[in-house]
């Protein structure tokens, strides 16, 4: 099945890179894109590749995050060779702070069945804390470490994921589509600014916007947007290398300086403003985290919508219609799960068996909808 013609709605990291692993496999592969190719979450995201910090015990997700975060290495160097940008994925590590004895012992006991698994996991005191990020909060009481979470520049990535497609052929059309054309109970194309343009198999990776699309036999409320708000500051030279949580949010560092802060999570429909209350927030967790960074300038701050299922598992592969595939729900782990999501995608639309069971990501796991 690899002659075949594919659409893809969405061109953000979901949709260029499974659009990348169909041409390679050779398809021929069309992205449609309202706007700029990943202009909206993939550009918005923090770029952090964190299955262990993200993951609320063993299961699928954390098999299907864990399997995404070992392909980033080679993926990194792919777009390399294939774009010559170099996406800046950083082995810099992960600490999870706790400043109370409640969270000290969540973390411990995260920290535990982590290494039951196999994974590496560390609780720290305050004195080991301060060792390896001497700027980090004085008090802090605790923190798990997870040397093996990363980062990535999201931005970059999307760029070199834009780029990679185009370089090996894959076409880029901009419009709106108004749905998927139905023929005979199947998926033959989609309505494009009225004019029906056909192919095999219909790929649905529009993120937020993944439910709108008619005709795609999906609640809208299935996956629905969820706004986080965010800021950068700039210092003159890195304060600390390790990617820095706690409960409350995150601050991410890169190589030049850059501090990025976020993220709120709030259900305001389409709304990609950013708020007094939104920034107070973050700019408060960012300064508990690291104080060092009260004195630095902000440099720019942004809000992004990421798709959001209730129980905060993608779907991912066949969709209710014959030739209708969906990749979407990918929530705050979208930059995490672009490689997996890019590879198992395929692997459905092309009529392999994936290299991943996707019955736990199945379209229709929620009750009632």
């Amino acid at each position: 099945m690899r002659d075949i013609d594919v659409v893809i709605v969405g061109g953000g990291v979901m949709g260029c890179g499974i659009a990348l692993r169909l041409r390679q496999a050779g398809a021929r592969v069309t992205v449609l894109e309202r706007s700029i190719p990943g202009a909206e979450a993939s550009s918005a995201a923090g770029g952090i590749l964190a299955p262990q910090q993200e993951s609320e015990g063993p299961g699928p997700f954390l098999e299907l995050c864990l399997r995404s975060r070992g392909l980033y290495p080679d993926f990194a160097a792919e777009l390399l060779a294939l774009t010559g940008i170099n996406v800046d994925y950083l082995p810099s590590g992960l600490l999870h702070l706790a400043f109370d004895e409640t969270g000290a012992q969540r973390l411990e006991a995260t920290v535990g069945w982590q290494r039951a698994r196999g994974l590496r996991a560390e609780l720290l005191g305050p004195a080991q804390v301060h060792e390896l990020e001497p700027p980090l909060s004085s008090h802090v009481l605790a923190a798990a470490h997870y040397p093996d979470d990363h980062q990535v520049d999201n931005r970059l990535l999307t760029r070199a994921l834009t780029m990679a497609a185009a370089k090996v052929g894959v076409t880029f059309r901009t419009g709106y589509v108004r749905g998927v054309v139905e023929e005979h109970g199947r998926a033959v194309g989609v309505d494009l600014d009225g004019d029906t343009l056909r192919a095999d198999a219909v790929v649905i990776a529009a993120g937020s916007w993944s439910g709108l699309v008619q005709g795609i036999a999906l609640d809208p409320r299935v996956v629905r947007p969820a706004r986080g708000q965010m800021v950068q500051f700039q210092t003159r030279l890195p304060l600390f290398s390790h990617v820095v949580f706690s409960d409350k949010g995150y601050i991410i560092p890169r190589t030049d300086g850059r501090v990025i802060a976020g993220s709120t999570l709030e259900f305001a429909g389409f709304e990609k403003n950013v708020t007094a209350e939104g920034l107070h927030r973050i700019l408060s967790l960012a300064m508990e985290l690291c104080p060092a960074l009260g004195s630095a300038p902000v440099q720019e701050t942004w809000a992004g919508l990421r798709p959001y299922t209730d129980d905060h598992l993608p779907i991912l592969g066949a969709g209710p219609l014959p030739g209708l595939f969906l990749a979407t729900g990918h929530f705050r782990n979208g930059i995490l799960l672009a490689p997996i999501t890019a590879r198992l995608v395929a692997q459905v639309v092309l009529g392999e068996s994936p290299s991943l069971d996707l019955n736990p990501f199945r379209f229709d796991r929620f009750p009632g909808r």
